[in-house]
């Protein structure tokens, strides 16, 4: 048997493993979901990304401003 076929025989064990564990559903996300509070957390990672790029969009503003007036 060639060295590296025991790598590969442990990579697929590994992701095999990896893919069983995927097609399980978490018992946290059906928590979640029955009490309301996955709303909660959608709303939370929603605001958070609108005021990032509301940020960024500022600050590109702001920097094109500079280099406009570094540029005169």
């Amino acid at each position: 048997m060639k060295p590296y076929n025991k790598y590969i025989a442990g990579l697929a064990a590994l992701f095999l493993s990896f893919s069983t564990q995927a097609q399980s559903q978490p018992e946290m996300a059906d928590l979640m979901r029955k009490e309301g509070k996955i709303y909660v957390v959608v709303a939370v990672i929603l605001i958070i990304f609108i005021v990032l790029a509301a940020f960024l969009i500022y600050l590109d503003r702001k920097i094109s401003r500079v280099e406009k007036e570094s540029q005169s």
